[in-house]
């Protein structure tokens, strides 16, 4: 410990006399988006450092001091903007962009009174409630991340994960399914590495949070622009490159791998390039929860060409690829293993893919077109052999399951945005998907044994080889009716071509400022989304016919109504509370009598493979109230508070009303940060973060235990589906980091350890019947675990 002690203090000494670090950016209006030419910037540590913006809204602060920065914007006839937190170091210049608003009337003098931190307003302008921007560098600081921007949202309100295991995100008891993924603009399948056909989460990010730049997380009732979702929106935004000096880093982490980061300019139109490869290390070093070594890379890319006479172009991707091998000889018969199976091999394979280009052109001084033209694929293989009379003389092995999905779709989205007056901006657009599916699925599970070779059938139940379209229209609207009162209004459409049906949904928000602390909002929106896939094309005999009998299912229907209250009490406080309430119908439940329930779907890799000629008379819903304490980071620290109370339910065929596998009941986050500046020079930083979760145990249905014994494999009690709960989630984190700055050249070094649930915290994974022990057996989550990282940039 002393020779630790010993070796700090040595570096601290040597990067004591730190260089100066860099800010640049560009100052836009809000509304219209377009760039302002003459606002001053000021640095509030150092008054007398400023700059003005050029004729492209751009600026440039120079010999900036090391460490935690803010800066202040102010035009003539807008509203001035404050931002903290700007984290200045040597190892690489910080690139901002800073949205103002036009004064309502001008003849007036407004005094406004910032906020604090722009983070408590959203990226779109046009989103009024229910929405939390976040920054990757929220992603990289807080405990227990794994540098996952999912595991990142469920610190906010609203939000569920309580799964180690698995990064889906539970929107107000919705379903995972019923999040949307959208990257610059346009949706995207789930970018995660080993995903399935129909799923939003994984066990492992495919996205890179170096890549991102801030981005919006929405919970309710969206903004017309928003469709094809009823659960959440992650509308995430890709980070130009340095288009001045070049930049690089690499690093290595237990999670996100080890990873090579590239940016710098291109062209004479200032534009840049931003790449950025990582490969997985996860397996090797034993913290995956199974003996078996998972393997992922992913690749990520935003070329932006700079604006010439012909608007401005960029092309950006992701491509990721992951597969596994869970082999039942490496698997003890009581194993905890959370994945493998002793009698049994499975073979996984996974990759996705996106790639988009993308075009604005401005039109007149206050108005733009964004179009953008995207591929993206995705595509999983799952390959089970069983074995029979274990360990026995007369041992075999069979081809028990096979899966082969994969899907690709075009897209085309176009947005026009016009800054009609200082007191209305109008936005309508168009965006159009084609969607291709092959999908096959064979599986002996549950079936008969009809060709008599004491087997159970070996049975094709998807076999899909098509395509479908989904349309979706909109228009909307902000109407800033007074200094106080600000109302959004929207109307959306979809078509989905499977049924064709055609829908048209209403959006409205209306945000009352009761004084320069206090807002009230209220939200309605009106969503549908089509049944999963999976679902969908399910194989059915009729009579000698194979039919797709779920294929005109109509699309699940969810009506959101929100209240909100916002308060900042303090300076770099901010409290919020919201009540909401979710009416949810037209869900895929059978025609006979039964507990099934489409809403009930999603909370696994998997989906059900025996429900077939479903109607859409189920319903449910989900009500709740959640609570925000929020202290920006200022003065060396940050916390945040949220905690939900809601309640999920749902309905089946049988009419009776029951918990949904997603009605925790409530969640409760506690995160707090601490930085030290250390060295001579205190230019150099020590960080301390933690984060404490709990949460209600999900519902889930109780094996029937002699039914399961009879068979040979496990049958539910679906007579009294999601009856029972898991014991409540547990979890503190603890991280500890120390950023370096270099006193010689341009380049910093970053390091940090994370003890992720340091109690050891027995959480339950699964209580599932264990084919091999004929008895019904409870999995645990990941109990301690450590996670590491660092990162030279230069």
């Amino acid at each position: 410990m002393k020779k630790l002690f010993i070796l700090f203090s040595s570096l601290f000494s040597l990067l004591s006399l730190a260089q100066t670090g860099i800010i640049r950016g560009t100052i836009t209006d809000k509304q219209s988006e377009k760039s302002i030419a003459g606002a001053t910037i000021e640095l509030l540590s150092a008054p007398s450092k400023g700059s003005i913006t050029d004729g492209k809204g751009n600026f440039e602060l120079t010999n900036v001091p090391l460490g935690r920065q803010t800066i202040r914007v102010t035009y003539l006839g807008y509203e001035s903007s404050t931002v903290p937190d700007i984290d200045v170091t040597t190892g690489k210049e910080v690139i901002i962009s800073v949205s103002l608003v036009e004064k309502f009337d001008t003849l007036e003098e407004v005094i406004v009174v910032s906020d604090g931190n722009n983070k408590a307003k959203s990226i779109n302008k046009l989103a009024a409630i229910s929405v939390r921007q976040f920054s990757p560098e929220e992603v990289n600081r807080y405990a227990g991340g794994r540098s996952d921007v999912a595991r990142l949202a469920s610190n906010f309100a609203g939000v569920s994960t309580a799964d180690d295991s698995r990064n889906d995100i539970v929107v107000r008891g919705n379903s995972p399914t019923g999040l949307l993924w959208r990257l610059e603009g346009i949706p995207i399948p789930s970018p995660n590495h080993f995903a399935t056909l129909g799923t939003t989460g994984s066990p492992v990010s495919a996205l890179n949070p170096n890549l991102l730049a801030n981005s919006d997380f929405i919970t309710s009732a969206f903004p017309a622009e928003y469709g094809n979702a009823i659960g959440g929106v992650f509308d995430l935004g890709l980070r130009k490159g340095n288009n001045k000096e070049y930049e690089y880093s690499v690093g290595v982490a237990a999670f996100p791998g080890a990873e090579l980061m590239a940016e710098g300019p291109l062209g004479k139109k200032g534009g840049s390039f931003l790449v950025a490869g990582r490969y997985g290390i996860v397996g090797p070093l034993g913290l995956a929860g199974t003996t078996a070594q998972p393997n992922y890379n992913d690749f990520s890319f935003n070329v932006d060409f700079g604006k010439g006479k012909f608007g401005n172009f960029s092309v950006f991707g992701i491509f990721g690829n992951s597969n596994i091998d869970l082999i039942g000889d490496d698997v003890e018969l009581s194993s905890d293993d959370l994945f493998a199976t002793r009698d049994e091999d499975a073979f996984v394979t996974s990759n996705f893919g996106v790639v988009g280009l993308k075009h604005t052109i401005d039109i007149g001084s206050k108005s733009y077109l964004k179009t953008v033209i995207s591929g993206s694929t995705s595509a999983n293989t799952y390959e089970e052999d069983r074995y029979f009379n274990l360990d026995t003389p007369t041992e075999f092995k069979l081809r028990y399951t096979e899966v082969d999905n994969s899907e690709s779709r075009m897209t085309f989205s176009t947005l026009f945005n016009s800054k009609i007056s200082k007191k209305f901006t109008f936005r309508a657009g168009l965006l159009l998907e084609r969607f291709t599916l092959e999908n096959t699925l064979f599986d002996r599970d549950r079936q008969e044994d009809n060709d008599s070779d004491g087997q159970p059938d070996f049975v094709n139940l998807i076999n899909n080889d098509g395509s479908y379209s989904i349309v979706q229209p909109y228009a909307m609207g902000q109407f800033r009716l007074t200094e106080k009162l600000t109302f959004n209004a929207g109307l959306h459409g979809q078509y989905f071509s499977l049924n064709e049906e055609f829908v048209f949904e209403p959006r409205t928000a209306l945000t009352y400022a009761i004084n320069d602390k206090s807002s009230v909002n209220i939200g309605y929106g009106l969503h549908h989304q089509n049944v999963t896939a999976p679902l969908l094309f399910l194989n059915e005999n009729i009579g000698e016919n194979i039919v797709q009998s779920n294929r005109n299912l109509d699309m699940t229907r969810s009506a959101h109504y929100v209240l909100g209250y916002d308060l900042r009490f303090a300076d770099k406080w901010r409290a919020k509370v919201e009540v909401y309430y979710q009416a949810i119908d037209k869900a895929a439940v059978e025609k006979t009598p039964s507990s099934y329930s489409s809403l009930t779907e999603g909370a696994s890799f998997g989906f059900t493979v025996d429900k077939n000629s479903l109607v859409s008379t189920g319903t449910g819903f989900n009500q709740g109230v959640e609570f925000t304490l929020e202290k920006f980071f200022n003065k060396g620290y940050n916390l945040l508070f949220t905690t939900s109370l809601f309640e999920s339910k749902y309905t089946g065929s049988d009419g009776i009303e029951r918990n949904s596998p997603f009605n925790n009941g409530y969640v409760i986050n506690a995160l707090a940060g601490k930085e030290f500046k250390i060295g001579k020079a205190k230019k150099n930083v020590f960080t301390i973060n933690t984060k404490f979760t709990t949460a209600g145990g999900r519902y889930f249905t109780p094996v029937d235990l002699a039914a399961s014994q009879a068979a040979g494999y496990e049958i539910r009690d679906d007579t009294n589906a999601y009856s029972e709960q898991y014991d409540a989630y547990l979890r503190l984190d603890l991280k500890f980091g120390i950023k370096l700055n270099s006193s010689k050249k341009k380049s910093s070094h970053q390091f940090y350890v994370d003890f992720q649930n340091i109690t050891n915290n027995s959480n339950v994974f699964t209580k599932d019947y264990n084919r091999l022990t004929q008895q019904v057996n409870q999995i645990d989550q990941i109990g301690f675990q450590p996670d590491f990282g660092y990162r030279y940039q230069f």
